[in-house]
């Protein structure tokens, strides 16, 4: 059997602004309260000119939980200390 492989670009992480394709530099962590348990955590990625646009569209509307940098993503709030949500 052939191993498939990955779609190009799969294990790259880039910004989740619309047409940027800059690499991912921040991870902005949010949950819709309406529709999400208080320990759901969704993630948008950030290169460094998007992330203030992400969090300020992610705050204004009271999704925003915190902001780490991407390699942190995964792991849970408690673990990382203060978070940064600007």
């Amino acid at each position: 059997m052939t191993a498939i492989p990955p779609e190009p670009g799969a294990d790259e992480l880039q910004c989740s602004a619309k047409d940027c394709r800059a690499d991912a530099v921040w991870a902005l962590r949010w949950n819709n309260p309406k529709i999400h348990t208080p320990e759901r955590r969704k993630v948008w990625l950030a290169c460094g000119g998007h992330r203030a646009s992400l969090s300020a569209f992610l705050d204004r509307r009271g999704f925003l939980r915190d902001v780490v940098p991407v390699a942190d993503r995964d792991l849970p709030a408690a673990s990382q200390g203060a978070s940064d949500p600007a």
